[in-house]
């Protein structure tokens, strides 16, 4: 096994506890202290808290130093690069440890030196600590550019901006605002006067019992080139300043992450869209998706938790889910380090900001103990792929033979529900569409800069990235490209020829409706005549004669960095609750989707007893009994102190209602428990309410999964078919797949799980490629 094979497991048995869970350190990998080469075991342990050790922001680390039971707390001497830091620890009641805020690092490496009874030859240990610029990047290669600061559109609670950006990194000074709920009208206000509590503040009470004014403290400022946001509950009149030694009373140690929605339009700039949405203060409006991602979220604020996210979190903003998971470990150690260790914390999210959980979680475990999502995707690339191949079979129908084809015969080849459904999915290749304004066949318009609109982002300009900047392949060619593709280019790589991004989409071998003949829909005159002429993409989506070919780097580093979820890594051992959404009839928010991520857990890990699905539309009463079924589930998941794997425990753990099941439709609070199955038949009664159709790969005989960028080939054989080929039928077919058909039953082409905690640099940290040493690497 290469370095690069390595399972997650090894990432995976390592749990950091923080005091019932797994503490963040060795959770994180590597961050724990091991003798030098020469020195004695000394039984004194160092661990870094607020992230791994080779990978903090700044220039301060939480850390925690265990102490043998027959040494002296008091006689611990701490230094930083030779510096004395002792005075900055403090014993932890109860155990036999000392934590505290280690401030004054420098860029790159650290020595933090820990020894026994204040002298050089007692216990010691040491531990290096390799630090980061706040601005980044830490692994995600260079950063992307052009790059639209947007802080000056950010909005504080009072409704004023966040402040000029300082820099080319967009940074801004870091502000603080304080908000409270009336108890009168329920909405939330500016707080006048920290030195003393409005009249009308609501007093509640948390999850963990404690009885507090509902008075937030809303932190925004820049990390990682992305504006960061917090909210916590906090009495600034009677608490004491936040620090992770005193953290807010009112906090119940619960961490709940925002990922917000979207992909179109998430390209090159910072965005202002979390935190900052009409309605910040009023937590009860109610239908609108901009406050169900919004740290400002009056159903789990009001409970204890402390919301946060990152607009680099929200793909609508950056639909680059690597960086993501950068902005998700620079933002939460910044968490930690100014509040202290969470319980846990867990990630919420709808369409892109679904996968955007679920990739996070598999790519970086540690950062969530639990994803509950709905209107999933497993990857923005699911979406794009499936679009491009539906892209295709448009183009075909409507263009190079548009009266071979029924709609009946139409629908058969894309597997979907219906025809709208069908060009719904198609016109999502604008995802990987880098060409402005393209209007083409069966209403499709390229999805890129125009799918940001005055509707979603009030805030917003139409379009923040100037026209002079974009891409345009007459008039721009070294313009910023708006793809999926593009914005990911550090892990796809570069065409050295025109700079722009590799591609991993392959249609070598895909048997176009192969399923509608097998099942006698179309003729076999037909299913030669699509295969001969299906064509394929250039690196523009321009249509092409021949089939479009993957690169072979791109994909295998799609893989090993979870662009493509593979749900080995860390989702494999965490609760994952899918809430719902189903729309099969259009929308592209297709059930098959839901699905996919099931059957790759499945493929992954043998089972998916970690997954559990409620279909359909829920009320406000069944997404609220939702949200307690999963919180039930992580807490005892977390608190499970027994022997075991960490996905051991999530599935021993689950409460009696963590089961699948689908909403009535009748009485949508009333969730019907029964196995879910993908199927169009009325064969259960889910099923019959919520039927769920396919997709064009799937229909060509290729997994429910979708986790194949490049089929492996195996030469046709009349036996595959149950349709009888003439002979110059069988010739014919043999001259359009000269190489063999999709051998659907095997692994794709560079097929693997994700390499947790990856890097494309500067992290040499599990390095799966350098963006700025491509010839290092073979394509």
């Amino acid at each position: 096994m290469t370095h690069l094979e390595k399972s997650s497991a090894e990432v995976c048995s390592l749990k950091w506890r923080s005091p019932l869970v797994m503490s963040v350190a060795t959770l994180f990998i590597g961050a724990a202290a091991t003798p030098a080469a020469g020195e004695r075991e000394s039984g004194i342990r160092i661990e870094v808290l607020s992230s791994p050790a080779d990978l903090i922001s700044g220039d301060d680390a939480l850390v925690r130093i265990q102490v043998p039971d027959d040494g002296h707390l008091d006689r611990i001497s701490v230094a930083i690069n030779g510096r004395p830091v002792s005075n900055a620890f403090h014993s932890d009641q109860g155990a036999r440890t000392l934590t505290g805020l280690v401030t004054g690092l420098r860029l790159g490496e650290n020595s933090l030196e820990v020894s026994a009874n204040g002298s050089g030859d007692g216990a010691s240990a040491k531990l290096t600590l390799t630090s980061y610029p706040p601005k980044g990047p830490m692994f995600t290669g260079p950063h992307l550019e052009p790059y639209i600061c947007m802080t000056d559109m950010f909005l504080m609670p009072d409704r004023s901006n966040l402040g000029p950006s300082l820099d080319a990194d967009c940074s801004a000074a870091t502000r603080v605002q304080y908000v409270y709920q009336s108890s009168t009208d329920h909405k939330y206000h500016p707080m006048p006067d920290l030195t003393k509590l409005p009249a009308d503040v609501a007093i509640i009470t948390t999850i963990t019992g404690a009885s507090v004014p509902y008075v937030v403290r809303f932190e925004a400022g820049t990390i990682d080139r992305g504006v960061y946001n917090i909210a916590i509950l906090h009495d600034p009149t009677s608490d004491p300043n936040p620090s992770p030694i005193s953290p807010p009373k009112g906090w119940n140690k619960r961490i709940l992450w925002v990922n917000g929605f979207g992909c179109p339009g998430g390209w090159y700039y910072q965005g202002t869209a979390t935190g900052s949405l009409d309605g910040l203060l009023t937590p009860t409006r109610a239908n609108t998706i901009e406050a169900d991602f919004n740290v400002m979220n009056d159903a789990w604020l009001s409970r204890g938790y402390a919301i946060a996210t990152n607009t680099l979190n929200n793909p609508s903003i950056s639909c680059n889910p690597f960086l993501a998971g950068e902005a998700t470990e620079m933002t939460k150690e910044h968490f930690i380090k100014e509040f202290g260790l969470p319980f846990f914390t867990v990630s919420t999210g709808g369409s892109g900001g679904a996968y955007t959980s679920l990739q996070v979680a598999d790519a970086f475990p540690g950062l969530f103990d639990g994803v509950f999502i709905n209107a999933v995707f497993p990857e923005a690339a699911a979406i794009a792929m499936s679009g491009l191949d539906g892209h295709l079979l448009t183009h075909y129908f409507t263009v190079t033979d548009p009266s071979g084809f029924t709609d009946a015969e139409k629908v058969a080849v894309t597997g979907y529900q219906g025809v709208q459904a069908w060009i719904d999915a198609a016109n999502q290749s604008g995802r990987s569409d880098p060409v402005p304004g393209r209007v083409d066949i069966a209403g499709y318009v390229s999805g890129v800069w125009d799918a940001i609109s005055s509707d979603v982002y009030p805030l917003n300009p139409p379009e923040p990235v100037p026209v002079a900047l974009r891409y345009s392949p007459t008039t721009n060619p070294g313009g910023a490209r708006p793809t999926t593709f593009d914005v990911a280019r550090n892990v796809y790589g570069t065409d050295p020829g025109t700079g722009f991004a590799l591609r991993t989409f392959d249609n070598t071998g895909v048997q176009y409706g192969l399923n509608a003949l097998n099942s006698g829909v179309i003729s076999i005159t037909q299913f030669l005549d699509l295969n001969q002429n299906i064509g394929g993409y250039d690196h523009d989506d321009n249509y092409v004669a021949s089939r479009s070919v993957a690169d072979l780097g791109a994909m295998s580093r799609a893989y090993q960095s979870g662009l493509l979820l593979g749900t080995n890594g860390g989702l494999a051992q965490i609760p994952v609750f899918d809430f719902g959404y189903y729309n099969d009839a259009r929308g592209y928010h297709y059930q098959w989707f839901h699905f996919a991520v099931r059957a790759r857990l499945i493929e992954a890990n043998g089972n998916a007893d970690n997954h559990v699905m409620w279909r359909g539309n829920p009320d406000a009463t069944a997404t609220a009994q939702a949200q307690s079924v999963f919180e039930q589930w992580v807490t005892a998941a977390m608190s499970d102190t027994r022997g075991g794997t960490m996905r051991e425990k999530t599935i021993r753990s689950k409460p009696p209602l963590a089961k699948d099941g689908c909403y009535s439709l009748t009485t949508p609070k009333q969730v019907i428990f029964e196995p879910q199955t993908w199927s169009s038949q009325p064969n259960s009664t889910c099923n019959t309410m919520y039927p769920s159709y396919s997709a064009p790969r799937i229909s060509a005989g290729g997994p429910l999964a979708g986790n194949i960028f490049k089929c492996q080939l195996k030469p046709i054989g009349p036996a595959d078919y149950p349709v009888s080929f003439t002979v110059q039928e069988m010739m014919r077919l043999k001259s359009i797949f000269p190489n063999g058909v999709c051998d659907w039953s095997k692994s794709g082409v560079e097929q693997r799980g994700v390499r947790t905690w990856a890097s494309v640099g500067p992290s040499p940290r599990h390095l799966i490629f350098d963006i700025n040493d491509q010839d290092d690497f073979p394509r």
